[in-house]
């Protein structure tokens, strides 16, 4: 992106500088670092604009996006731009795809493996064969109903697999985070001693709110009645 984009960028601000009045400095031109002219140092305005502002910038975007995820969330997420439909599989990558697939060793054993690779091959050139098919698809949920369609799912299995695993991953992720949240709000500092049978119980009634919302009280009660004898009718 350093080499690539800074191009472009200039021809984009240099266009809205234009219509808009604004002197464009060139970038051979002395700049000043510091307020004090006489103390400062000398650069040129492009070392200022390039290393300073635009390197800089990609550099702290990359320092944030590398503290929030981890290699192997980088590495599943590079998996699944590979695999996606989108752009006709501009991003496919077949060496990134088998990375995603080792994460799951319970799916993909070691001759799975061999398998899915020999799978990958033949399954690239059918595709792209198939423009009709596959060329307008956004997503894994149009490539898992497109290969059911054309019912190719069966003659390439652990692509399939490899694909719905992709499109049930990013709500399995959600629902840990918020599971954790949860935790968080049920286990505050007032209810630290809480055991874990309980905060189990507690975590399920309030993650499945919607479902608990359909349960009647006189439901509950009648079921808690029924748990044994009790001395007194609840109701």
């Amino acid at each position: 992106m350093r080499e690539s984009k800074w191009n472009s960028l200039i021809e984009d601000v240099s266009s809205f500088c234009d219509k808009n009045g604004i002197v464009i400095p060139k970038m051979d031109e002395k700049y000043a670092l510091g307020k004090s002219k006489c103390k400062s140092s000398i650069v040129t305005y492009f070392h200022r604009l390039y290393v300073e502002v635009f390197c800089a910038t990609i550099d702290l975007q990359l320092s944030e996006l590398n503290s929030r995820f981890s290699k192997v969330n980088t590495s599943l997420l590079l998996g699944m731009a590979s695999l996606s439909p989108d752009d006709s599989f501009a991003n496919y990558d077949k060496n990134k795809i088998m990375k995603l697939a080792i994460y799951y060793p319970n799916e993909f054993t070691a001759s799975k493996l061999e398998d899915l690779s020999y799978e990958l091959d033949s399954y690239m050139d059918y595709v792209r064969e198939m423009d009709n098919a596959f060329s307008n698809l956004k997503g894994f949920g149009d490539l898992s109903k497109t290969l059911v369609k054309t019912n190719i799912h069966k003659t390439w299995r652990l692509i399939y697999l490899l694909v719905k695993l992709s499109l049930i991953l990013p709500v399995a992720t959600a629902m840990v985070e918020r599971t954790f949240s949860s935790m968080k709000f049920i286990k505050n500092d007032l209810r630290s001693r809480i055991g874990d049978d309980f905060l189990n119980d507690c975590l399920v009634c309030f993650i499945e709110d919607e479902v608990f919302e359909s349960v009647s009280n006189d439901a509950i009660i009648d079921r808690f009645q029924n748990m044994t004898t009790r001395r007194m009718q609840l109701k």
